[in-house]
């Protein structure tokens, strides 16, 4: 499909209008310059109590011009497509950026790009029955598993997004990235103890995908599940211990931990705990981490980054040697070092940076029965809420929202309240068995950085640390 049609058909943009949006953004001098065109069509439904609280629909869209003279960045954005109000921006970011002119405009090369998500036909009215009716599914379902569950919130939220991009490097790219995703919130309550449970999934997917893959009954018997077991949860153990950590979301941890640590970015500002280690042991030999954006229809995939860059399958650190950083182009052309599709932006209102698609551990040679037998003592983590980790030393904080205790090689009782704490270039040095089961999570990631969230996945197979410290109450 011709994406860019979309733009010169609704808003006029013309091939000529581009060039000279960028010869104004290079008129003060400047080594590259970008247009970044954006539409989005957005809705999202709640409802509370098995009443709808919420419902929204709308439309935006703008352009982003940004230009690069060295180090320094001008940027300037305007939702007003009329070619004068691109040339006042264009202007605008020239005189932000203004330095020695080195770099002409050229002829435009469009990026060849995979396919690797649907595109709707047709811009089509959204349907609100058929997403409201997915949430009162999970809403009935949720209620008639168990007597106990008191309280169900669900969500639904997609958007249609559609992007141009033209750079005087002669970038031409354009995307049409669907994006859907469900959520869904229980509380149960027994006597005087009370306990929550979350399920979602989504990805760059219509709404079918919940109509035969995940369906609504599937999350709220997830999110029941995990709070009827909360409900008889003890006091997680405190102390160092030996961790396993389930596959699939808990890749999280792997995500705050690591994953923002090699982003180009930080380190070209030596405040990554991971600057100038490249070539360097940074973790067990077992470890290899990757970042992939060639992921069909997952929730962190893209055709092309926020730069109009094919992204791709780049390996940050294999049999635990560190190998590489996830680069944009400025982080790229300023470090010297290959640039990897990882430019992204929240809209066009923000300038891109380097960020994650879908990062994830490789399956090892290990059964997870296997894994879980060599614990004497332990702590099994399943499923994980919030987390949070500075960058410049690595250490992290993770609350576990479903974990078990291991005693004697078998997983015995649920706890409740248990936190991991450590140090993510030293956690992964402790990694000493790791699953053959990889597992990616279901579509449910956000991530934030400076500001800006987007769209991420995240994924491990079963992963024994021989060391990690455990917070908890109990003993």
């Amino acid at each position: 499909m011709d994406h860019k049609q979309y733009f010169f058909e609704k808003f006029g943009i013309t091939d000529r209008l581009l060039e000279r949006c960028l010869g104004e953004a290079l008129s003060a001098g400047g080594d590259y310059a970008d247009l970044y065109f954006e539409s989005v069509t957005a809705s999202s439904l709640g409802i509370d109590e098995s009443i709808v609280k919420s419902a929204s629909h709308g439309v935006s869209a703008g352009c982003g011009i940004r230009v690069l003279s060295g180090e320094r960045t001008g940027y300037a954005y305007t939702d007003d497509l009329s070619a004068e109000r691109l040339l006042k921006a264009a202007r605008t970011a020239a005189l932000i950026a203004s330095g020695p002119a080195r770099q002409p405009v050229q002829g435009f090369t469009e990026t060849h790009a995979p396919s690797l998500y649907p595109v709707p036909a047709a811009d089509a009215d959204i349907d609100i029955t058929a997403r409201l009716d997915l949430l009162r599914r999970a809403d009935r379902a949720a209620r008639a598993a168990d007597s106990r569950i008191t309280q169900v919130r669900a969500g639904y939220a997609e958007e249609l997004r559609r992007i141009l991009i033209a750079a005087s490097d002669g970038t031409f790219a354009s995307d049409t990235q669907p994006l859907a995703r469900m959520s869904l919130f229980v509380l149960a309550q027994d006597g005087e103890r009370t306990a929550r449970g979350t399920s979602g999934g989504g990805g760059r997917i219509e709404l079918e995908y919940f109509l035969t893959e995940k369906t609504p009954e599937h999350f709220a018997a997830e999110a029941t599940r995990q709070a009827l077991l909360q409900l008889g949860a003890i006091p997680a153990p405190a102390g160092e211990m030996q961790v396993v950590l389930g596959p699939g979301w808990p890749g999280v941890l792997l995500h705050e931990a690591v994953g923002h640590g090699l982003e180009a970015d930080f380190n070209r500002k030596k405040t990554s705990a991971f600057a100038g280690l490249i070539g360097r042991q940074v973790a067990s030999s077992k470890v290899t981490v990757v970042d992939n954006g060639t992921l069909a229809n997952r929730r962190g995939s893209l055709n092309v980054d926020d730069e109009g860059s094919a992204t791709q399958e780049t390996v940050l650190i294999e049999n635990g040697i560190l190998k590489g950083y996830l680069s944009d182009k400025l982080s790229a052309r300023l470090m010297k070092m290959p640039h990897t599709g990882n430019g992204r932006r929240e809209s066009y209102q923000q300038i891109p940076m380097p960020r994650m698609t879908n990062t994830y551990m490789l399956s090892g040679e290990d059964a997870p029965e296997d894994i879980l037998r060599s614990v004497k003592r332990g702590l099994y983590a399943v499923n994980f809420g919030g987390g949070q980790v500075d960058i410049t030393t690595g250490k992290f904080v993770f609350s576990a929202s479903e974990a078990y205790l291991i005693e004697d090689g078998k997983v015995t009782a649920p706890v409740r309240d248990a936190t991991l704490i450590g140090n993510g270039p030293e956690a992964l040095k402790y990694v000493s068995m790791v699953g053959n089961d990889l597992a990616l999570d279901e579509g449910i990631g956000t991530c934030g950085k400076d500001g800006q969230s987007v769209p991420v996945g995240v994924g491990m197979p079963t992963v024994k640390l021989d060391k990690m410290t455990v917070g908890g109450t109990g003993r």
